[in-house]
């Protein structure tokens, strides 16, 4: 994703009640007083004087997450800059959530990485903390630990294409 990619479509309401397209689309990726500069700056280029009010009416980049047309500009930057960062990863992530603060909070401190199944991951991090005989190496179903570690609530996953399944800590 390049920047630019996160952006919203902002339309001066002035204009579109009188059956008027205009607006503009601003990169969404920028501090929010950058953001509301070009929203004043569409404003005045309005064809009606006096144009006030505006709405977000389209956006792109936000993968799943909705914009309401009043969002706040202030969320909608820090949105951008979580998903410049994070990508798909963290739209999904944000959708399970559903507040930005427990997205972040999660990729900083309950991350575990990103793996081709959750089994690989129990089978990694069991491999690394305990000595399995080789005679039962065969015998352990990873698959079946790794259901067991999900329906529990100790993990949860995230899965962003076929082979990349990303790993979390639950609560």
């Amino acid at each position: 994703m390049c920047k630019g990619d996160i952006k919203i479509y902002v339309a001066c309401l002035a204009a579109y009640n009188n059956g008027i397209l205009h607006g503009r689309w601003i990169d969404a990726e920028q501090e929010p007083s950058a953001i509301h500069d070009e929203i004043r700056q569409m404003l005045e280029s309005s064809p009606i004087p006096d144009a006030e009010e505006w709405a977000i009416h389209d956006y792109e980049g936000f993968g799943s997450i909705h914009l309401s047309e009043y969002e706040g500009i202030e969320r909608v930057a820090e949105l951008a800059n979580f998903l410049r960062e994070h990508g798909q990863l963290g739209a999904e992530l944000f959708e399970h959530y559903g507040d930005i603060g427990e997205a972040r909070e999660a990729m900083e401190e309950r991350y575990h990485g990103c793996f081709p199944s959750l089994a690989d991951y129990v089978q990694d991090l069991t491999e690394e903390s305990t000595q399995i005989p080789e005679h039962l190496h065969f015998y352990i179903d990873w698959h079946a630990m790794a259901r067991d570690a999900e329906l529990s609530g100790d993990l949860f996953t995230i899965q962003t294409a076929f082979d990349e399944i990303h790993v979390f800590s639950g609560l």
